[in-house]
């Protein structure tokens, strides 16, 4: 799979990264039960096939992602790089809060270097700039962890340019993580020029829209999802929204059909073409559905593709 040199680091990472926010199983944001042993075999099957990075986060499943990626690493003679987030934690009663505070920072790199059973993280992100007010503080705390080899890079999720000013004073960004589908566009706006002008690499997180765009969404199938799946509280995934993104959803998969790939690959490969973006983080859960994203880093979308989907987005908006 090509590859792209990720911001300031000296990580060739592959097009497309596997997205364990799934695998994590049953929690607040969840998508529901999750096999582990599945789960597993997923990454594996991944990794086969070229990926060659795993991007996780400690609040997945309140921990457990981290448990069975590092399960996963074990098994293998090969070690993917492994990116995972802090800033979100739980109490005893599994009660979800944000901070960013430096002491609670280092208790969490801890419980993370030991779920996944790494010396040190690869790339480590702040997952929310939340508290705004202690942005600063809590950068400062994952430059003194790269400093102390805990983790190689330091990178962010979800930050404003704003933010981003803010933390490249105290010390360089290697990499963001927006949300960036051609259901959420809102980081063309300001964030993703930035990124590109200053060097900063960008993984983009949900680029099929948490699946809508997959190609194997349908209107019954969001009324089945468990009732633990986040999704079904998401506008995009209700009336009149979702009958909208599913004909976009189509579009794709006849896009996708003229060059042997699904929509999902479409809808993927679409954020790809974007120069900003180095990579994509894709989210699979069973490993037959590796075959239906793995070809996404090699879809060559023609202008008239493109032309297509932008004619589609703005007729309807």
């Amino acid at each position: 799979m090509d590859k792209r040199k990720l911001g300031n680091s000296t990580m060739e990472i592959s097009r497309i990264g596997f997205g364990a926010w799934a695998i994590g199983g049953v929690w607040t944001y969840g998508w529901g039960p999750q096999d582990d042993a599945e789960s597993v075999k997923t990454i594996h099957e991944a990794l086969d096939r070229g990926v060659n990075w795993i991007d996780t986060a400690a609040a997945y499943g309140l921990g457990h992602s981290e448990e069975v990626v590092g399960k996963a690493l074990r098994e293998r003679p090969d070690r993917p790089f492994v990116f995972t987030k802090c800033g979100i934690v739980w109490d005893e009663k599994n009660n979800v809060s944000n901070t960013i505070e430096g002491a609670s920072i280092r208790r969490e790199i801890e419980a993370s270097l030991k779920r996944l059973d790494v010396d040190a993280i690869d790339l480590y992100q702040i997952h929310w700039p939340r508290p705004d007010d202690k942005v600063e503080e809590g950068w400062t705390t994952l430059a003194k962890l790269r400093d102390e080899g805990k983790v190689r890079f330091i990178g962010v999720s979800n930050f404003s340019r704003e933010q981003l000013e803010r933390a490249g004073r105290i010390a360089p960004v290697t990499s963001l993580q927006p949300p960036y589908s051609l259901i959420n566009r809102e980081a063309e706006k300001e964030i993703l020029p930035y990124c590109l002008d200053n060097g900063i690499g960008v993984i983009v997180y949900s680029p099929m829209a948490s699946g809508l765009l997959s190609g194997k969404m349908t209107e019954q199938r969001v009324q089945n999802l468990h009732h633990t799946d986040w999704r079904r509280n998401s506008s995009a995934f209700q009336p009149p929204r979702l009958a909208r993104n599913l004909r976009l959803a189509s579009l794709l998969g006849d896009i996708g059909n003229a060059h042997g790939r699904t929509a999902g690959e479409v809808a993927i490969a679409w954020t790809l073409k974007n120069p900003a973006v180095t990579a994509a983080i894709v989210g699979m859960r069973r490993p037959d559905q590796v075959e239906g994203v793995i070809h996404a880093a090699d879809a060559e979308l023609s202008d008239g593709d493109m032309k297509r989907i932008e004619d589609f987005i703005q007729s309807n908006p």
